[in-house]
C-alpha cells in the first residue's frame, strides 16, 4: 500500500504575489489579488478550496501573504504559510510543514473539481515520488475553445499543464531542487540542457521523445520516480492568467449551472 493510501494527501494553494507590475486579473477586477476575483459568486480561492475539500482533503494551506487573501483563507479555516521568493521555494515551505504526500496547485485553477482531484490520485502510478497532471491538446481544444495556453510538444502530441501536482514522497524535494536550477538558469539554456542530458535532448529535438518517457528519464537523472498522469477532462488545463482567461471561466461555469438539475 502506498503512502497516499495510507494516509491522505494535505494540499497547497498558491496565492503568492509577484513582485513588479499589478496583476492584470486583479488589475481588471479592482481588487488585491486575483485570488480574490469571483467567478460565479464565489472567490477563485476559495472555488479551488471547495474542490479540494469535496475530494477529501482535510489539511489545507495557502502559500500567500498579501493581507487580503491572509484573511480570506482565515475566514475559510484554511492555514497560512508564507511565501518565499519564487514558486519552488514556496512549495519546499509547503512541504517541509505539511509533509508528503502532498497535492499543490494555484488559486487561479478555478475550474477545479473535486472529481479531478480524485482521478488524478487515483490515476498517479503507485510507487511514484512525483506526479503531473497534463492535459493533451486535442482534449482541450474540445473542451474550452479558444483558450489560449502553452503547449509542449512531444512525439505523443502536445501538452498543456494542469496547474496540478502531487508531491507522494518525501524524496520530491529532489524535483524541487531540479525546479528552483532551472528558474535560476533559464537565461543559460546550455546549463538546463546539461541537466536534462544531451541524448535525451537531441531526441526530443529530433521529435523522438514522448512526453512521459521524457519527464521519466528527467526524474531518473534527479534519483526521483517522476510520472506523468493524463487529465480525463480538458477544461483542467484552464486557468486565470488573463482578463480573458476570467471570462471563459465565467462563461463555462454559467453553462455549468444552466445545465444542473435542480435539487426536487
Amino acid at each position: 500500500m502506498s503512502a497516499r493510501e495510507d494516509v491522505g494527501p494535505a494540499a497547497l494553494i498558491l496565492a503568492g504575489s509577484r513582485p513588479g507590475a499589478p496583476d492584470p486579473v486583479a488589475l481588471s477586477e479592482g481588487v488585491a489579488h486575483k485570488a480574490l476575483a469571483e467567478a460565479g459568486g464565489v472567490s477563485l480561492l476559495e472555488r479551488v478550496a471547495r474542490a479540494l475539500q469535496g475530494a477529501g482533503v482535510t489539511r489545507i494551506a495557502v502559500s500567500a501573504d498579501a493581507p487580503e487573501v491572509v484573511a480570506l483563507a482565515g475566514r475559510l479555516g484554511l492555514e497560512v504559510i508564507a511565501p518565499a521568493a519564487g514558486p519552488a521555494q514556496s512549495v519546499a515551505l509547503g512541504l517541509a510543514a505539511l509533509g508528503a504526500p502532498l497535492l499543490v496547485t494555484t488559486a487561479d485553477h478555478a475550474l477545479l473539481e473535486q472529481v479531478w482531484v480524485r482521478d488524478f490520485l487515483a490515476d498517479s502510478p503507485p510507487g511514484s515520488d512525483v506526479a503531473v497532471l497534463l492535459a493533451r491538446r486535442e482534449l482541450v481544444e474540445a473542451a474550452a475553445p479558444g483558450s489560449r495556453r502553452t503547449w509542449l510538444r512531444f512525439a505523443d502530441g502536445q501538452w498543456s499543464g494542469c496547474n496540478l501536482f502531487l508531491l507522494a514522497s518525501p524524496r520530491a524535494e529532489a524535483a524541487l531542487v531540479l525546479w528552483r536550477r532551472v528558474e535560476a538558469e533559464r537565461k543559460r539554456p546550455w546549463r538546463l540542457a546539461a541537466r536534462i542530458g544531451f541524448g535525451t535532448l537531441a531526441q526530443y529535438l529530433l521529435g523522438r521523445l514522448g512526453l512521459g518517457e521524457a519527464v521519466a528519464r528527467l526524474g531518473r537523472r534527479n534519483g526521483l520516480v517522476a510520472a506523468v498522469v493524463a487529465a480525463r477532462d480538458g477544461l483542467a488545463a484552464v486557468d486565470v492568467d488573463r482578463p480573458g482567461d476570467l471570462v471563459q471561466v465565467r462563461a463555462i461555469l454559467d453553462r455549468r449551472l444552466a445545465t444542473e438539475t435542480p435539487p426536487e
